[in-house]
């Protein structure tokens, strides 16, 4: 859908193993880390984390805590970063700032930059609203909002030129700019903003987020990816 995207910055090797090593050592007699050689590879480490770690909801969550994954997201609106940065248990970010990234909007105002690009509407078609009412957000609209997009990015011009500081001048945009933003956090909070924000009647741009991160939790843990998918995916089973 639209523009989005998320690409994978850092994220710790076999993460699996990592996790049946922790896991492993709540119960052996030995120092783990001197059986290296012994270990299960990551396919099997995968196997193992779920036998004797999640099946049954077991719950001790706490050996997911040490794999941690970076993100770099891009082009999605500020109401969904909003809802994002009010999860912070485990979970980093930082987020592109309208206080230093004005030209892009400026460049809208002088046609050098696609308003679509800096601004997100979203597609037309049916919806429902929060109380459930459907409703149609149309061509006509969409279009008109495209046009009231572009007035306030002149307006936002015309402030800075008359030597507005930024922070006051990004007052006049519409609310739902796009922002990029980098996002860190370990196994256990990423599946708890899955959690969270993958759930049914979650906003649209938070199922879609939430689409696309899946995809590289899959790549990164597949054992451990299924098994969020097949038990708690879009359940709203918050992880304890």
């Amino acid at each position: 859908m639209d523009r989005f995207r998320i690409d994978v910055i850092a994220a710790t090797p076999q993460p699996q193993q990592v996790i049946w090593v922790a896991m492993h050592q709540d119960y052996s007699e030995v120092f783990v880390a001197d059986g290296r050689d012994h270990q299960p590879n990551e396919t099997k480490a995968g196997e193992l984390v779920i036998k004797h770690l999640l099946a049954g909801n077991r719950g001790h969550y706490g050996p997911l805590e040490y794999p941690q994954i970076t993100f770099n997201v891009g082009y999605f609106p500020h109401s969904l970063v909003q809802q994002l940065r009010s999860h912070r248990i485990g979970v980093s970010f930082d987020v592109q700032s309208f206080r230093y990234t004005g030209q892009r909007i400026v460049d809208v105002a002088t046609g050098d930059r696609n308003v679509e690009e800096v601004f997100y509407l979203r597609p037309v078609g049916k919806y429902n609203n929060r109380q459930g009412k459907k409703y149609k957000y149309t061509e006509n609209q969409r279009q008109a909002d495209v046009q009231w997009c572009i007035k306030a990015c002149k307006r936002y011009q015309e402030r800075i030129k008359e030597g507005l500081a930024e922070e006051q001048a990004r007052g006049l945009i519409p609310f739902d700019a796009r922002q990029h933003f980098v996002l860190s956090c370990n196994m256990r909070s990423l599946m708890h903003l899955l959690d969270l924000r993958w759930k049914r009647d979650a906003q649209l741009e938070a199922q879609k987020f939430c689409d696309l991160l899946f995809r590289h939790f899959e790549e990164w843990s597949p054992a451990i990816a299924r098994w969020y998918q097949d038990n708690r995916a879009k359940k709203a089973h918050l992880s304890p």
